[in-house]
């Protein structure tokens, strides 16, 4: 009997660098599932995908993660596609610059950006995590960003943020050693997407989406026995 494909789940799966994962691991014939608050989003990258990769089936749900009823949504959809879950990649997020000294003063900046950065990864990882830990194998991504480990003048709550998911990952990585399943922290600096819209730099000045996905790629490739516990990307001339 074939043993059943594997799955790799994607949050924010429709642009930028969850994109480039998502197409990374079609290529590679994996099974995929995605999310998105875009169902046009998620409807143009179904089309490309089955003209590019018509062998590897890609499952999608319009879903908003920064709300703790849509990641169980998409959770439950993910359980019920019956596929074992093989690799997590926690991308999902959004971006908003600015110094905590403008904000606004009922922290509803703060809470908007944790609930996108962390606590969706937070909700969606708990989820499915009984799965990883009952088969003890599987791989656990967080994107996270040069932001997490260093302070920036207009990073605001979104470093904060990003700071708190790096240590998510930190911790997580901890209480499963023992369990077989790998955990693995992405810090990407300036990255060519949407984010850096209207920016007047050449795409030479950016990290490739496509080559933060080969690194995750490669390094879930590993064996069981080896795990890349962090993955530092920078523009080769430097911090933007």
């Amino acid at each position: 009997m074939e043993a059943p494909q594997k799955l790799v789940v994607v949050t924010g799966g429709s642009k930028g660098i969850g994109l480039a994962v998502v197409r990374r691991f079609l290529a590679a014939g994996y099974a995929v599932a995605i999310c998105a608050r875009s169902a046009q989003d998620l409807t143009e990258v179904t089309q490309q995908a089955g003209k590019d990769f018509p062998s590897a089936p890609l499952h999608v749900l319009p879903a908003d993660l920064s709300q703790a009823a849509d990641c169980a949504r998409f959770t439950d959809f993910v359980l019920n596609l019956g596929l074992p879950v093989e690799v997590l990649v926690n991308n999902a997020g959004a971006f908003l610059p600015g110094r905590l000294q403008d904000e606004p003063t009922d922290g509803s900046q703060l809470r908007q950006m944790l609930a996108v950065n962390l606590l969706s990864a937070y909700d969606v990882t708990l989820a499915l995590l009984p799965g990883f830990i009952e088969r003890r194998r599987g791989h656990i991504f967080t994107i996270c960003s040069t932001a997490s480990i260093m302070a920036y003048p207009n990073g605001g709550s979104y470093g904060i943020a990003k700071h708190a998911l790096y240590g998510f990952t930190r911790n997580l990585r901890e209480e499963l050693k023992e369990q077989g399943v790998r955990v693995t922290a992405v810090l990407p600096g300036a990255t060519l997407t949407a984010s850096w819209a209207g920016v007047d730099l050449p795409a030479e000045r950016f990290v490739r989406a496509e080559d933060v996905a080969e690194a995750v790629f490669s390094a879930h490739q590993l064996s069981p026995q080896a795990v890349l516990e962090e993955l530092l990307i920078r523009p080769q001339l430097g911090d933007l």
